[in-house]
């Protein structure tokens, strides 16, 4: 389009066009304009020997003012996508310079939002998609990925046409359990220069990923342990996953407190031991069964007391043996005085 009316001038006119004129200067350099709002600019030239300054352009160009050296040039609404204002001046010598003002007419996108899964399965792989619809340019439209306050991927597009299009950006992820609950939403940004003049960015609705997992044990999945028969005994089977596990017991033999325990849905167990053996607890949700064993056996018991009284016992057995020995006499009586006694002798004179 610019060449075209460089051609157009240079055979209107018969004078040298220049595409890029160092003695005229743009304030500003460059233009980003929201499609359908006003724009303005001034062209100025360094040298007074002129015969006047000029735009050119379909939409409000200005004609040929003699005597100046700065022209301004205004559009009350951008009506196109690309527009390319030229700033000229004729030199007294015959010769014409021309510069092109560089405008980026851009559009906002009329929403950006997700295509996602409302839930995931732990190891599978998704993609989830951000629609852009309606944006330009899209060569500028740059699209953040974020979970939590970490940005994940940031992807460009290699897009010619100025117009309006619809983009989409692609990011697959692997779910795992740690994601479960957090929150992943994107931004699209139109990175345009200078960037002070770049409109804001455009977020999506953040999602709330839901990742199912099977249930895993908190605590080893099996445990070895010691009970005093009749003491409380706990069994911790509390496990993570999602949906929420329930939970099953299941009792050594077929006990009355199996038969009554059958319904039991508490990850924790809290019952007085009674009988050693294995205590199996289950635990469940949509992905999957997991199992864990509680082996428990009896406690030792407390041989100190019994090792007293046993020790008492003996040690009385011993000193009634050496009391009998020292003081029953052969007849069977008790005698405090037994070398003295003798049965049948008068003890004194008649």
């Amino acid at each position: 389009m610019m060449w075209l009316l460089f051609s157009c001038l240079l055979a209107c006119t018969g004078k040298l066009v220049s595409g890029s004129c160092p003695l005229l200067e743009m304030s500003p350099p460059r233009v980003v304009v929201r499609f359908g709002d006003s724009l303005s600019a001034n062209c100025t030239s360094s040298s007074h020997q002129t015969e006047g300054m000029g735009w050119e352009s379909p939409y409000g160009g200005v004609d040929l003012t003699p005597g100046v050296s700065s022209l301004p040039f205004k559009m009350n609404s951008v009506p196109d996508w690309v527009i390319e204002p030229m700033c000229y001046v004729n030199l007294l010598d015959g010769e014409q310079c021309v510069k092109t003002l560089p405008v980026t007419v851009y559009k906002m996108p009329d929403s950006v939002s997700l295509k996602h899964f409302n839930s995931m399965v732990e190891g599978q792989q998704y993609s989830i998609q951000c629609d852009i619809v309606n944006v330009a340019p899209a060569r500028n439209l740059y699209v953040l990925w974020h979970k939590g306050n970490k940005v994940l991927l940031s992807q460009n597009f290699d897009e010619s046409r100025p117009s309006p299009v619809n983009k989409s950006s692609v990011f697959n992820v692997t779910a795992h359990r740690d994601n479960d609950g957090t929150e992943i939403w994107c931004e699209a940004k139109l990175n345009l220069w200078p960037e002070k003049q770049g409109p804001p960015m455009m977020s999506s609705e953040p999602h709330k990923v839901t990742v199912l997992y099977p249930p895993t044990f908190f605590e080893p999945a099996n445990k070895t342990l010691e009970f005093s028969r009749g003491k409380n005994m706990t069994l911790n089977c509390t496990a993570r996953g999602n949906p929420l596990p329930s939970y099953r017991w299941q009792f050594p033999n077929f006990t009355k407190v199996w038969l009554k325990s059958q319904d039991e849905n508490r990850p924790i167990l809290s019952r007085p031991f009674e009988l050693p053996g294995v205590y199996t607890c289950t635990a469940s949700n949509s992905q999957a069964t997991v199992t864990k064993y509680f082996t428990v056996s009896e406690a030792p018991r407390d041989r100190t007391t019994f090792g007293v009284i046993v020790g008492v016992c003996v040690t009385l057995g011993v000193l009634l043996f050496i009391a009998g020995v020292y003081f029953v006499t052969p007849n069977g009586t008790f005698s405090c005085n037994k070398g003295g006694y003798q049965r049948g002798t008068p003890s004194g004179p008649v």
